[in-house]
């Protein structure tokens, strides 16, 4: 089906149901012209992962003794970080931190709750942390993906844009604090977001509806990811 207005592109084509193959004009065009359930998808998704990863970065922001701003922008960083990042990558602009309210206050809510929590969250357990973030990851990399998708991203690259969607926030927190990136070190952490990418695009691609192509691919990384803590997996190292 062919939406008035808008030429046919055969190469969104085979990635996206006949009602998205319009996906040929301007990337925000793009974005508006899609339906409001994978709107939906990526603007809950993201959200939440956005909220989980804020309390995150505000916990490793005060365990690094910082301030109430260290703090505030060590959550906003890893809350927002990838994502920002995705939607430079897939020209996205303004990115959806800068363009959405919601984001950035979303992130700062959480940061500052955290901070004021203190007490009690920096007495969080280790393991109801890896559980927090296996979930942080698991909503970013399916938002990350889905959206690529929307855009017309090839399926591969749609894959990385996850990833990084995943990863990106943690990447920039480790930079600032001057450590090698945890994400790369850590037991199947990136390849975990890149395992549960792949499974949203080939769910799709076999016609898979998009709400449970999306719960499969985050249920996938979140299983991925605390398993592979829980076994001690990791990929091959040079030394």
């Amino acid at each position: 089906m062919q939406v008035p207005g808008h030429a046919f592109n055969p190469v969104a084509a085979p990635y996206f149901p006949d009602h998205l193959a319009f996906l040929d004009g301007p990337m925000n065009a793009r974005a508006q012209g899609l339906p409001r359930r994978l709107e939906n998808i990526v603007l809950v998704a993201d959200l939440a992962g956005t909220a989980v990863f804020a309390v995150e970065g505000a916990i490793s922001a005060m365990r690094a003794q910082l301030d109430l701003l260290g703090v505030m922008v060590i959550a906003f960083i890893v809350a927002l970080g990838g994502g920002v990042t995705r939607d430079l990558l897939i020209g996205a602009t303004p990115p959806k931190a800068v363009a959405d309210w919601r984001y950035p206050a979303l992130a700062l809510l959480m940061g500052g709750l955290a901070f004021v929590a203190r007490d009690w969250v920096l007495g969080w357990s280790g393991p109801l942390l890896i559980l927090l973030d296996a979930a942080g990851l698991g909503l970013f990399a399916v938002a990350g993906t889905q959206k690529a998708q929307n855009f017309g991203i090839s399926p591969f690259v749609s894959m990385l844009m996850g990833t990084v969607t995943g990863v990106g926030g943690g990447v920039i927190r480790d930079i600032v604090l001057a450590r090698i990136p945890l994400v790369l070190q850590v037991d199947l952490y990136a390849s975990s977001a890149f395992v549960g990418a792949a499974s949203l695009v080939i769910a799709r691609r076999l016609g898979v509806p998009p709400l449970w192509s999306a719960w499969l691919a985050g249920t996938v990384c979140f299983a991925l990811r605390m398993l592979s803590v829980r076994y001690g997996w990791q990929l091959p190292k040079a030394l």
